[in-house]
């Protein structure tokens, strides 16, 4: 009866110590009322009924109708405790993902594209309260899927963006115009777009330093991240018989100084990954930096549960006052 019981007045419980000195009341005040008569012999008495031995409890009754009381006293209750989340500063993000050829160098495992789409989705995943969309490119720049609160579309398109879909090249500012393009109506109170490239900007009909004005019109921060290692690696160079790309090396060329001049200007931040870990650890502090705001509501239902304890000890009370009236009164 008690399980899943808390209890509003819990000092009460306090009373229940009093119980112990009752019973030693009650067995000295015993010795007081009960007569002794001295006889020569005992013959012709009997005091081996039945009810004699029962009469003790009446008093344990009594008992434990008092600690029933003082158990209602205490008010139990149960509690029922219901939350609702409020999104009261929402973020919308756009991440431009570069899908050129060279995004299939190795110097990432197993691949710069393939390393990207797994730390991008669980990006996406740490992201419930925010609208996400992307935007792939690469000589040209497209909207995979526009800004949505709808994780599963936006981790279904990500699985489908690989290369091949888009002229190759490496257009950054086509990329970062369409990621602001989505962006722009945007009603949100903080607007960021998470750009990343492998290479230098070579195509595309935008200039960089024009998308980059564009998203200060607009309030929208970017984060540019530049992809690679430094040195040489295995990169796409020709193409074989079969379709199949032959791979040599190359050096790793990021243009630097471009994409922290966007993130400058734009108010966010340039990083650059040159391993799995450290693009993990990127879009990690990008979660930290951009936080959501939400406020959390909670309400409590409390029911009491103290009046079954008093209807106890009252029906306990009265069989025992019943009881001390009727078959125990010669007893008493």
């Amino acid at each position: 009866m008690l399980e899943n019981i808390t209890f509003a007045n819990p000092e009460f419980f306090w009373l229940l110590l009093l119980l112990p000195l009752a019973v030693v009341w009650h067995i000295y005040k015993r010795k007081d009322q009960v007569a002794s008569l001295k006889i020569p012999s005992i013959v012709g008495f009997s005091n081996e009924g039945f009810l004699p031995k029962l009469k003790p409890l009446l008093f344990l009754m009594r008992l434990v109708a008092l600690a029933f009381i003082v158990i209602a006293m205490a008010r139990p209750q149960t509690e029922d405790i219901s939350t609702r989340t409020k999104t009261t500063k929402g973020i919308d993000i756009v991440m431009a993902i570069d899908v050129s050829s060279s995004m299939l160098a190795r110097d990432l495992k197993p691949n710069r594209l393939a390393a990207l789409k797994d730390v991008a989705a669980k990006f996406i995943k740490e992201r419930p309260n925010d609208r996400i969309g992307l935007v792939a490119y690469a000589g040209e720049g497209y909207t995979k899927t526009p800004i949505t609160s709808d994780k599963a579309i936006v981790l279904s398109a990500l699985r489908e963006i690989t290369y091949g879909q888009l002229n190759d090249g490496t257009a950054i500012g086509m990329g970062l115009a369409t990621a602001v393009n989505r962006l722009k109506e945007s009603k949100s109170a903080s607007k960021i777009i998470i750009l990343l490239t492998d290479g230098v900007n070579n195509g595309g009909f935008i200039e960089p330093q024009t998308a980059a004005d564009l998203a200060v019109e607009f309030g929208i921060k970017t984060y540019t991240i530049g992809l690679g290692t430094n040195g040489n690696t295995l990169t796409p160079i020709a193409y074989n018989a079969d379709g199949s790309f032959r791979y040599g090396m190359r050096k790793v060329e990021i243009d630097e100084a471009l994409l922290k001049d966007i993130a400058k200007v734009t108010g966010g931040k340039y990083f650059r990954a040159t391993d799995n870990q450290k693009l993990e650890a990127i879009y990690e502090e990008i979660n930290k930096l951009e936080k959501t705001e939400i406020e959390e509501f909670k309400y409590y239902k409390y029911e009491e549960k103290f009046r079954s304890w008093v209807f106890l000890a009252g029906g306990l009370l009265l069989l025992e006052w019943i009881l001390r009236n009727s078959l125990f009164r010669s007893f008493i």
